[in-house]
């Protein structure tokens, strides 16, 4: 259980005891990514470690602060497809999509690391809406000398589209973009 989704547990209980409510609110908004990244609260001493930044009269409702909530706070949410059939890419979005709209509070980083090696399936995922913040390619720059190497100007021109739009990554970015 994460702090921006713990309300859902409460949500899930009354489901299971009342089949009515269960069917109008359907199982939906169950969260069960395949990797997670959790930031536990702070202690006030750490937060104030260089200066004073709280007390007991200042950010007395922040979720970082252990003072004021014990849960772990899920930063990173990432979904692993080995490869992207057009169902998995529609999976990963439902996913983040729930993400989304059942938080209370910040919004986790929500990824998606793939192998996929067709920049057509990549683009399926990676171009969209924002409902998932980056794709990672476990060997993108592989794939990309491939393309190279074959001439494929056009799926080479669709991967660069990717790339320099910020939508896709190689995968030892993605430790990097968690820092924040």
């Amino acid at each position: 259980m994460f702090d921006q989704y713990a309300h859902l547990d409460e949500l899930e209980a009354i489901a299971r005891s009342n089949r009515e409510i269960a069917t109008a609110i359907g199982a939906d908004y169950l969260i069960k990514p395949d990797v997670v990244v959790t930031r536990s609260p702070l202690p006030d001493h750490a937060i104030n470690a260089q200066g004073a930044l709280v007390d007991t009269s200042t950010g007395r409702l922040s979720s970082l602060r252990a003072v004021n909530q014990p849960l772990d706070i899920l930063h990173a949410s990432i979904s692993c497809k080995w490869t992207l059939r057009s169902d998995r890419a529609q999976n990963a979005r439902s996913e983040g999509l729930n993400l989304v709209r059942n938080r209370k509070g910040r919004l986790p980083h929500i990824a998606v690391i793939t192998g996929e090696p067709t920049p057509g399936r990549v683009a399926s995922l990676a171009l969209g809406t924002g409902d998932i913040d980056c794709v990672y390619h476990f060997a993108l720059y592989e794939l990309r000398n491939a393309l190279v190497e074959q001439r494929r100007e056009e799926t080479l021109e669709l991967l660069d589209t990717m790339i320099q739009g910020k939508r896709l990554r190689d995968i030892s970015d993605l430790p990097l973009d968690l820092v924040t």
